[in-house]
Parts: structure tokens; sequence; C-alpha cells
């Protein structure tokens, strides 16, 4: 029986910005809606670790990477736009009319 892939995924914040604040609930929400017990999420705050955001060569905030499955993909934003993040990161929405 074939498991279906673990999505992982990285998302560099900025404390409590508001657009870092809206980017965690988005993610959360679009991994429940679409990848409900196939995901896991590492939040990195860059105003805390910084070195590792500069060695990440992350330089903008809030930044999205998809670790797996298949290639690494970087989203910069809030992720508000559902369909586009679907399609930025490889999967295929639920509903085309979604936008």
């Amino acid at each position: 029986m074939d498991r279906a892939p673990i999505f992982k995924f990285r998302l560099y914040v900025a404390g409590d910005a508001q657009n870092s604040v809206q980017a965690k609930a988005n993610l959360h929400s679009l991994c429940e809606t679409h990848l409900a017990e196939r995901y896991e999420i590492e939040v990195i705050d860059v105003l805390r670790e910084q070195k590792r955001a500069l060695e990440d060569s992350v330089f903008m905030t809030p930044t999205l990477v998809k670790l797996a499955p298949e290639s690494p993909r970087r989203i910069v934003g809030t992720l508000s736009q559902t369909a586009d993040v679907l399609l930025a990161l490889g999967l295929a929405p639920l509903d085309v009319h979604e936008r």
C-alpha cells in the first residue's frame, strides 16, 4: 500500500509582524484543508535567528520553503491567495473556482 507523502515546510517570519501572523495562519489553514495529517511545519523567527536566515538565503519575510517532497520551492508573502500558493507548491487546488 502506497503512503501519501509528508509535506515539510519551513516558514520564516519576523516576530509578530502582521504579515508574519497572517502567513502562519494561512499556512496552517491551507495545510489542514489540503494536506490533513500529511504535513510538518517549522517556523523560524528571523529576529531571533538572524544567522540562520542569512545562511538559508532568506532576505524577506514571510518566506515559505517547501522542503519535501520533491524539489524545494519558495514563496514570499502572506500566502493569502490559496489557489496560487497551491499551484506554486505543485499541488492541484481542490476547486478550480477557489480563486
